[in-house]
């Protein structure tokens, strides 16, 4: 085992796992990673749920309850969702507790069926907070269009939010912005900002599968020689905006109140592509005041043999821009690139939750 994980936590990242089951919790699992792999914190999504129901039999005695109380399979989600995000929760509590409420934290999604519709994005946000109650829970909303106006609201109502599905700068500039008058409207309400908790969850490993698949298809010199290159710049790009953003006189005054800052998360940092170094999106993205949601795999390889050298963002912007004006010059439409990604992300977690409600509906009529 490599120190990599404690030199990341060190340097300020904050190690996050991009996983979570009934049967982690129940074997100890999380646990165990938070004493050998310096976790503190957990994020989950439809797709990792609906695996988590396919496999092994730790749901079966909660799905035979709620089969015998006739409950709908929409109700029975997120009775098992919230169960197992309130046991998660509750392990890395000592860790919210020690960290003066920024870390020790567990998401959960909203109904990715809702991605265009704000106010009921906003009422689911209310009832899943209000469902798990615990105060080191975050409720995760999609960086979409009609997204934005839900974090705001959700964050003006007390509730702390993951923002999901952030591809480009300029739609992490926009969440940025939902942030600042988020807990603005929340000071506003009388919430006490200080417990309000929130991160930008911005994809890398996506952005990089499909800019590569680009220029393959384009296919000269140049363009290949481009490969890997596209999600390293944006995340970097993201980190600088981050800063303004956060030194500026309007989170200021935000911050004279109490407030903490959104912290960027890089989400989707499995390598994709097995000829990249299996810790690149861990490695090459080390700055203060991050999040990164490995999942186990990356985490795995990460503390065996992964090598962090300090600060690897700072002093690189000039050349993430040099980078994003070769991939255009090269013909790739990044502007394109980033609108597919947000739709196919919407897509995929609809998909997975339209799956996990298949699969428990089946397990109910099975439990009848």
């Amino acid at each position: 085992m490599s120190n990599a994980l404690r030199d990341l936590s060190e340097a300020g990242v904050s190690v996050w796992l991009d996983d979570l089951s009934r049967e982690r919790l129940r074997s100890g699992n999380l646990a165990g990673l938070m004493s050998t792999h310096h976790l503190v914190g957990v994020t989950s999504n439809p797709t990792i749920f609906d695996k988590a129901l396919a496999e092994g039999d730790a749901y079966d005695q909660q799905v035979r309850e709620l089969a015998v109380r006739g409950v709908s399979v929409e109700e029975a989600v997120r009775m098992i969702t919230a169960y197992d995000i309130r046991w998660a929760a509750d392990t890395l509590r000592p860790v919210y507790d020690s960290t003066d409420r920024v870390d020790g934290r567990v998401s959960l999604e909203v109904d990715p069926r809702l991605a265009n519709e704000t106010e009921r994005t906003v009422a689911e946000a209310k009832a899943l907070w209000w469902l798990v109650d615990r105060p080191n829970m975050m409720v995760k909303i999609p960086a979409t269009a009609a997204g934005l106006s839900a974090i705001t609201q959700a964050l003006g109502h007390g509730i702390s939010v993951n923002v999901t599905l952030i591809f480009s700068l300029e739609r992490y500039r926009q969440v940025m912005d939902a942030f600042l008058e988020g807990m603005e409207l929340a000071r506003t309400n009388g919430h006490d900002l200080s417990r309000i908790q929130s991160v930008a969850s911005f994809f890398v490993s996506r952005v990089d599968t499909e800019v590569d698949k680009r220029l393959e298809a384009i296919g000269t010199d140049e363009a290949l020689s481009l490969k890997g290159r596209a999600a390293l710049a944006n995340a970097r790009l993201a980190y600088q905006a981050y800063e303004e953003v956060f030194a500026s006189p309007e989170w200021k005054a935000l911050e004279a109140h109490g407030a903490k800052p959104q912290r960027p998360l890089w989400a989707s940092t499995g390598v994709k592509d097995p000829s990249y170094d299996d810790s690149l999106y861990v490695s090459q993205l080390v700055a203060r005041n991050t999040v990164n949601t490995m999942p186990q795999a990356t985490l795995d390889a990460t503390a065996d043999h992964g090598e962090i050298a300090g600060n690897t963002v700072l002093g690189t912007y000039e050349q993430a821009r040099a980078d994003f004006a070769a991939l255009e010059n090269a013909g790739v439409d990044l502007t394109d690139v980033f609108a597919v990604l947000e739709q196919e992300g919407v897509d995929k977690f609809v998909k997975s939750w339209e799956s996990l409600l298949n699969e428990l509906s089946a397990k109910l009529d099975e439990s009848a």
